[in-house]
């Protein structure tokens, strides 16, 4: 965009509220994979925001490398599109309850919310989790069904669902009768958003709407969600709700002016967490436009903008009037349910890798750890017994996972522990967090996926039969489910789908033995061969084939039985003086089995963790001497008998 186009824009931004345009704040929240971000494109294309000819972008507002390779939104971002006499914000939100800050964050940010719910799958727990932290934030919701035309949809059938949902979560919240009447008189669209079309009459299953193009929703969205209530006469509050970095302005804070007007150059007094206030001035001022920012000179209250010139600013600060600095309520997140411990790679193989990692010391993970803290408050950075590791904290597995993906794409190698689950004492006793699963099995697996759950210790709350599937919904506790996705699709051959979301803290339920099998692993360094691969294929499952570098006390593969098993698999065959035929001579091998970060995480056994570089994920022990660790295995057994 040249200079004078953002001129240019940021004029007509700022004439647009000059002459009154309505202003109106939505976030989009929704299950994973039920269409948000796709919605959030075609409601960009119908704006006129992108073209809308030309090769076809999927997912815009997907912008990072992770949020693209594994189909999900990771962070909440805002765009702002025109329609008539509107200016609507849109802050597209995760789906994933492990990315709960980021949720609660979308949250502070808007005056209403659009709830999409997929026209066959219905709600599911995760729909319950965003729909519910919208409900506590009293913003009015319209319902999208979306996916019409999805030849499995059953449209009447959602409606109810999610109505019964919403009656449900009105008594958890203990709203009173004039509330819970109006959020179920709540308006309904029918929307396809890969299709880019949206209408307020129910379609007949597994059509697309009858109205062309997405006014109703336009309309809809301007009638149900109120312009900001905020007002512009009152002294300044700006709640930060967001950081983005740029080379050429620094640290930029993502802001809702709360109240008063805001202005570039303008000395503000900035309120920190520990009740600090410090006067800054406001370097750079910017708006949204489409999928841009674009300078502004002012932005009056309920505008979403950035600001430059605060290197230091946190989430949850608030920037105020020097005169009468009254800071905003800090944005509250849920606890931490799971956490890790990440250290310095200290396997035989560190800095040896073909493309080896280029941060490996303990100061440059504390610092890249200290620095995710800026940016995300949904985790925590808590000191371990080892200077060269610390316990991180988050709301999931998936959350944790992605942290430590994006560390090995910057060049860190790091150890990585068993996620483990984070308790709490309540009255003298341990409680441990509990997960609500739903999932959705094939008939013939139901029995299957029944004793894996029990085996977890899961407890059945709701089962719905349907033609050829189950809907099972339970009640895990949360460790239960470390280590199940993995072994829930081989049961149900990847025709099973399952989700989860925390549902509070109990008792502790006992000892929960989540893999069945034992490890092999490899008893020296070397690389691996062929032949001992071949000699070793009846004792289990390879994560390595031949060539692979391995070293003592690296898992190798998975054992058939409970136990572990020592294994030599870098042996070469002994040579010998008789010549052998060609069919002697190549051994066919049926191919590793390679785990990815996630796959390796919900893999290890107790005393197992997970090296990580950037070209490389090997799951080993943590102590790697093997006279070590019978000794250890020992006297945990000698005192458990005791």
């Amino acid at each position: 965009m040249s200079i004078s186009t953002i001129a240019d824009t940021a004029d007509r931004a700022r004439g647009d509220r000059e002459a009154g345009a309505s202003l109106r704040n939505v976030a989009i929240v929704a299950h994973v994979d039920h269409g948000k971000t796709t919605l959030v494109d075609a409601m960009l294309r119908e704006s006129g925001a992108i073209a809308s000819r030309g090769p076809a972008v999927d997912r815009i507002m997907d912008s990072g490398d992770l949020e693209r390779e594994k189909g999900i939104t990771i962070l909440a971002k805002h765009t702002a599109v025109r329609w008539r006499d509107m200016i609507l914000n849109v802050v597209d939100t995760p789906g994933h309850a492990d990315f709960g800050g980021e949720v609660e964050r979308g949250l502070s940010m808007v005056d209403g919310v659009l709830l999409l719910v997929d026209a066959s799958e219905g709600p599911l727990p995760q729909t319950r989790f965003v729909l519910r932290k919208a409900l506590a934030a009293a913003l009015p919701v319209v319902l999208v069904v979306n996916k019409t035309d999805r030849p499995d949809a059953r449209i009447a059938e959602v409606v109810d669902e999610t109505l019964e949902l919403l009656l449900e979560l009105a008594d958890e919240l203990e709203l009173d009768e004039d509330t819970t009447a109006r959020l179920l008189d709540l308006p309904v669209v029918y929307a396809s958003g890969r299709a880019g079309r949206a209408s307020r009459q129910r379609p007949a299953d597994g059509e697309l709407p009858a109205d062309p193009g997405l006014e109703a929703l336009f309309d809809v969205i301007a009638e149900t969600v109120p312009p900001p209530a905020d007002d512009p006469t009152a002294p300044l509050q700006a709640h930060v709700t967001n950081l983005d970095a740029s080379s050429f302005l620094g640290r930029i804070a993502l802001c809702r002016v709360r109240a008063g007007v805001l202005r570039r150059g303008q000395q503000v007094a900035w309120c920190t967490a520990d009740g600090g206030t410090t006067r800054v001035k406001i370097t750079e001022l910017l708006r949204t436009e489409g999928l841009e920012r674009v300078p502004a000179e002012e932005a009056v209250a309920g505008d979403l903008v950035a600001v430059a010139g605060i290197p230091d600013v946190m989430i949850g600060d608030t920037l105020a009037d020097p005169d009468d600095p009254v800071p905003l309520p800090r944005i509250h997140v849920d606890e931490p349910a799971i956490s890790v411990t990440i250290g310095i790679n200290t396997s035989p193989l560190v800095g040896r890798d073909p493309q080896p990692g280029t941060k490996l010391t303990a100061r440059q993970v504390k610092n890249r750890l200290d620095a995710e803290l800026v940016g995300n408050v949904s985790i925590r950075v808590l000191p371990t017994e080892r200077p060269d590791a610390w316990e991180v904290q988050g709301r999931g597995e998936l959350a944790l996972a992605v942290l430590v993906e994006t560390m090995r794409r910057e060049g860190f190698e790091l150890t990585v522990g068993k996620p483990e689950v984070v308790t709490k004492i309540v009255d003298g006793t341990v409680h441990e967090p509990f997960e609500r699963l739903t999932a959705d099995v094939p008939a013939d697996a139901l029995g299957a996926v029944t004793q894996l759950l029990a085996s977890r210790r899961g407890e059945l709350v709701h089962m719905v039969h349907g033609e050829n599937r189950v809907r099972l919904d339970y009640r895990v506790p949360a460790r239960g489910l470390i280590g199940f996705r993995t072994e829930f699709l081989t049961i149900t051959r990847g025709a099973g789908i399952a989700s989860h979301v925390f549902d509070g803290y109990g008792p502790w339920v006992g000892e929960i033995r989540a893999r069945q099998r034992g490890s092999l692993v490899a008893d020296r360094e070397g690389a691996v061969t062929a032949y001992a691969v071949d000699q070793l294929s009846d004792r289990g499952t390879m994560f390595v084939g031949p060539g692979t570098m391995v070293y003592a006390g690296m898992v190798v593969g998975e054992h058939t039985r409970p136990d572990d098993l020592e294994v030599n698999i870098v042996r070469e065959k002994k040579l010998t003086n008789i010549r052998q035929s060609t069919a002697e001579a190549f051994v066919k091998l049926t191919p590793p089995t390679i785990l990815n970060l996630e796959q390796s995480l919900e893999f290890c056994a107790p005393d197992e963790c997970v090296e990580v570089t950037p070209q490389s994920v090997r799951i080993r022990k943590v102590e790697l001497d093997a006279r070590e660790r019978a000794r250890q295995r020992a006297r945990a057994k000698a005192n458990n008998s005791g």
